[in-house]
C-alpha cells in the first residue's frame, strides 16, 4: 500500500498522557502514544506532533477563576513544554529520533521554533514535537497547531480523539447519532460542529488544509489514517 500523505501534523490533547490518573503524566500512557507515533514514522511519512496541556493546566478555565488571561495562557504554554519533554522521552526510548521545538524561548530544554529548522528536522526523519503554543497568549493549542501545520507545509491535520469521527450529536448520549464520513468546512460551520476552536478552523478553511478526526486510541488507526484508509471523518 502506498502512503497517501508525505507530511502530517498530529494534534494531541494533553489528556492522552493521563492514563488512569486524574491529572499529570502517566509514563505508561506516554509510551502507548509513542508507539502510535513510531508506527506513523515507520511509514516514511514526516510527522510533526502538537500537544496540549489539558492534563496539567487549562489557561482558559484558570482565567475564569481569577488569574489574568495572558498569565494563565503562558502557564498553559509552559505545561505543554512539560508534556512535550515527556513525549520526547517516550519516543526516544523506543528508538524514534525526535526534537522538541518551542514557541517560548527555553534553550535549556527545547530548540526555538524556527520554520526552516523544523522542516529540516522533518526531512531528516525526526519527529518534531511542538510545544509552547505560538508563544503568544489568547491562542489555543488548536490554533497554534493549525498555524504550524500551514507553516511547515503539512498536507493534513490528524486530530486525535476518543471517538471514531464526527457525529451530528454526542454518540455517548444518543445511540442513533449519525456519523459523517466527510464534511465540507461550510457544512461543519452550519451544523455548529465543534471540531477545533473558531480561529483554528478559520485558518484551515481559508488555506484549504484538511482535518481528519479519528479515534487515536484504537491501535493502528494512526497508520491507517496516513495510508489513506477511510477512517474517522475528514473535513475539507
Amino acid at each position: 500500500m502506498v502512503k497517501k500523505y508525505r507530511r502530517i501534523l498530529l494534534k494531541l490533547g494533553g489528556e492522552c498522557l493521563l492514563g488512569a490518573r486524574e491529572y499529570g503524566i502517566d509514563p505508561k500512557a506516554a509510551l502507548e502514544v509513542a508507539q502510535e507515533i513510531k508506527s506513523l514514522s515507520e511509514t516514511g511519512t514526516q510527522v510533526a506532533v502538537s500537544i496540549g496541556a489539558g492534563n496539567i493546566f487549562r489557561g482558559i478555565s484558570a482565567a475564569t477563576n481569577g488569574i489574568d488571561r495572558a498569565t494563565a495562557d503562558y502557564m498553559g504554554m509552559l505545561a505543554t513544554v512539560m508534556n512535550a519533554l515527556a513525549l520526547q522521552d517516550a519516543v526516544e526510548k523506543i528508538g524514534v529520533p525526535s526534537r522538541v521545538l518551542s514557541g517560548l524561548d527555553m534553550p535549556a530544554v527545547a530548540e526555538p521554533y524556527i520554520r526552516r529548522r523544523a522542516i529540516r528536522h522533518l526531512d531528516k526523519g525526526r519527529v518534531v514535537i511542538l510545544a509552547g503554543g505560538s508563544g503568544n497568549p489568547y491562542f489555543t493549542t488548536d490554533t497554534s497547531a493549525a498555524l504550524r501545520a500551514l507553516e511547515m507545509g503539512s498536507e493534513i491535520i490528524l486530530k486525535a480523539t476518543k471517538v471514531d469521527g464526527i457525529y451530528d450529536k454526542d454518540p455517548n448520549k444518543y445511540p442513533g447519532a449519525k456519523k459523517y464520513a466527510e464534511l465540507t468546512y461550510m457544512d461543519a460551520l452550519k451544523e455548529r460542529l465543534e471540531i477545533m476552536d473558531t480561529s483554528a478552523f478559520a485558518l484551515c478553511m481559508d488555506n484549504n488544509l484538511p482535518i481528519m478526526v479519528f479515534n487515536f486510541f484504537e491501535k493502528g488507526n494512526s497508520k491507517r489514517a496516513v495510508m489513506g484508509e477511510k477512517i474517522g471523518t475528514i473535513v475539507k
